[in-house]
């Protein structure tokens, strides 16, 4: 069958085949799940790729889906409406013009089925409703590039799944003598690790009486007995301060950063078995680059990240895009001087170069770059503006119509449609016209950025299946993935993932110069990528 309709069950799977239209071919099937594993179904049609997550505990591998929530919420926002509930059940609703209610708070990661919890659905309604808003979006999805969005979208909801299962391998040894390098022992209960103990003792002495380093309403009325009126407690507001409490204070700050996010009582919450298997939230930011839900996934500090090490016998793989999103904005305004400039292997090099006559000006080109795409023209970045104007029009002008269609307060779109907030109330004053402005500017390249990911991941990963490599994604953030392979497979896997990246920019771009190098290193800890 081309394309199915799934919802997973007790013991198996509902399935219902569907049509070129996305209408119902024929009755649902019950099926269990060793069966469902040998239907040859080139897309299956869910609600959420939570289903696949059951689907994958069953040993059931599927190639495509169309992740029927994940899609709504791209339409919600081509109409205007970023953030608006898109769920199934707003979506059964909109399409049949009931009042649409907020979505439901998402499930913890592995929650179970309580006496009291929340009431299970009934799987053949949720089986039918799935087809019948399946069936609206396909008839809305006629654009071509919107509909290479969904299909992204979707994919990555499956790689989402597949890491989660996988997990990162995690050594919880490791992690414990980092933290007891850094903080001293483990202590009992709540109480402070000792090296935070120390430095509170510090505070205190500096102060000449106990303060709470941990309450910034306690930090800033010592500071204020001092002399020192202070808006709040952040790094950079304290370091301009001169008193003898600044230097434990600030090392107190970062060390009890440490002990909150990635300490004791998260290596007992988040790493089991060896792995950490976070909640990853595709297209969880207005830009479509993915979020988690707890465990901080996507903000591994480099402290601890020696504790992701390989298995034995195997290897970790990492790759970074190298400048992904100038890049990006190079293809997008099929600017040929700077499509040629980032042929380069390091693009900034090669501006400086071009720009100044000297590889060493690279730092003051990167922040020039950077500045065009996040906004920053005044100052030095307005000359470096000009400069860059005149020698790369094209794309210099695809970032500023986008910014000023933002200031106007009209949408802006990524290449395949991803769609920026509405303007709210208020955003025509001036200064709030030239924050939406800088915002927008960024949005269609960041966008873009994060679509060219959705490819690479999904071609990566049935590059793999394709030549059988036991190889896994286990980890991805933004412009990096992190491979877990087999000692002897390893070299292949490495080989495939700058083919991925080439795939991924000709799928977006079609013919372009660019071309975004994503080289391999094969590593035992992620602290050596």
């Amino acid at each position: 069958m081309t394309r199915a309709a799934v919802e997973a069950t007790e013991g198996g799977a509902l399935v219902q085949e569907l049509g070129p239209g996305g209408e119902p071919a024929g009755p649902p099937r019950h099926l269990p799940f060793a069966q469902l594993a040998q239907l040859r179904v080139d897309r299956w049609v869910w609600r959420h790729h939570r289903t696949y997550r059951t689907l994958l505990a069953h040993g059931v591998r599927i190639g495509r889906a169309h992740d029927v929530e994940l899609v709504e919420g791209l339409l919600v926002g081509a109409d205007g409406r970023f953030g608006a509930p898109h769920g199934l059940a707003a979506a059964v609703a909109r399409l049949r013009g009931e009042p649409v209610t907020a979505d439901p708070e998402p499930a913890e990661a592995d929650e179970r089925p309580a006496l009291f919890g929340r009431e299970e659905p009934d799987p053949f309604a949720t089986l039918r409703e799935v087809v019948e808003v399946h069936a609206a979006q396909q008839a809305r999805l006629t654009d071509p590039r919107f509909r290479m969005l969904a299909a992204a979208e979707s994919a990555g909801g499956i790689v989402a799944e597949e890491m989660r299962a996988a997990g990162l391998p995690w050594r919880r040894d490791v992690h414990d003598a980092l933290l007891t390098e850094a903080l001293g022992p483990r202590p009992f209960g709540w109480a402070r690790p000792p090296r935070l103990a120390a430095l509170a003792a510090e505070v205190d002495a500096a102060f000449g009486r106990p303060v709470n380093p941990d309450s910034p309403a306690e930090v800033l009325a010592a500071f204020a007995r001092v002399g020192f009126e202070l808006p709040n407690t952040r790094s950079w507001v304290i370091k301009k301060v001169d008193h003898p409490a600044v230097a434990p204070l600030l090392a107190y700050k970062d060390l009890a950063r440490l002990h909150a996010a990635h300490g004791w009582a998260w290596l007992d919450t988040w790493v089991k078995d060896g792995r950490f298997r976070p909640e990853y939230v595709v297209g969880g930011v207005v830009s479509g680059r993915w979020a988690s839900r707890g465990g901080g996934a996507l903000q591994i500090p480099k402290t601890v990240r020696a504790a992701v090490r390989a298995d034995p016998g195997h290897v970790l793989i990492a790759a970074d895009a190298a400048q992904l999103e100038p890049r990006i904005l190079a293809a997008m305004a099929g600017d040929r001087a700077l499509a040629q400039t980032a042929a380069a292997t390091d693009l900034y090099t090669g501006l400086a170069t071009e720009l100044f006559g000297a590889e060493t000006a690279r730092g003051r080109v990167k922040l020039a770059v950077l500045g065009v795409i996040y906004g920053q023209t005044s100052g030095d970045a307005a000359t470096h503006l000009a400069l860059l104007r005149r020698r790369f029009p094209a794309a210099i002008a695809v970032v500023e119509d986008a910014a000023r269609a933002g200031e106007e307060g009209r949408l802006v779109r990524s290449w395949l449609g991803r769609t920026c907030p509405a303007a709210r109330p208020g955003d025509e004053e001036p200064a709030r016209a030239r924050a939406r402005g800088r915002f927008t500017r960024n949005f269609v390249v960041q966008g873009t950025a994060a679509e060219w990911a959705l490819i690479l991941l999904a071609e990566l990963r049935n590059a793999l299946h394709r030549a059988g490599n036991p190889t896994q994604l286990v980890f991805f953030q933004h412009d990096e993935v992190l491979l877990h392979a087999p000692a002897e497979a390893a070299e292949e896997a490495a080989g495939l993932i700058q083919q991925a990246s080439d795939t991924a920019t000709r799928t977006l771009f079609g013919a372009t110069e660019v071309r975004v190098p994503l080289e391999a290193n094969l590593v035992d800890s992620y602290a050596d990528k």
